[in-house]
C-alpha cells in the first residue's frame, strides 16, 4: 500500500504491517474523543515513526496515487479529527 505522510512524502507499506499500525491508531482515537492533546502528540508521533521505520520510502519523483493520507507531524488535535473515518486514521 502506498502511504503519504503530508508534508513529507511517500511510502510503500506492506499490509503485514497494519495490525502495528492500527493499534496506534486506536490509541490516537481514543485520545482525540478524550481531547488528551499531549498523548495525542506523543501517538501520532508514534505512528508516523511507525509507518517511517516500517515502510520504504518512494523516490519524490515516482509520485504514485496514495491508498491512505495521514497528517504531518505538526498536524493538531482538530485537524486530525476531520480527517478521521469511523475506523480513525487507517482503515480496518
Amino acid at each position: 500500500m502506498i502511504v503519504r505522510i503530508m508534508g513529507e512524502g511517500q511510502v510503500e507499506l506492506d499490509d503485514a504491517h497494519f495490525a502495528e499500525l492500527g493499534r496506534l491508531d486506536d490509541e490516537l482515537l481514543a485520545e482525540i474523543q478524550r481531547g488528551d492533546h499531549p498523548a495525542f502528540r506523543l501517538t501520532l508521533i508514534a505512528l508516523l515513526d511507525a509507518v517511517r521505520r516500517l515502510g520504504k520510502p518512494l523516490p519524490d519523483a515516482a509520485l504514485q496515487p496514495s491508498e491512505l493520507i495521514l497528517p504531518g507531524p505538526d498536524a493538531t488535535l482538530e485537524e486530525v479529527k476531520a480527517m478521521l473515518s469511523d475506523d480513525g486514521l487507517i482503515p480496518g
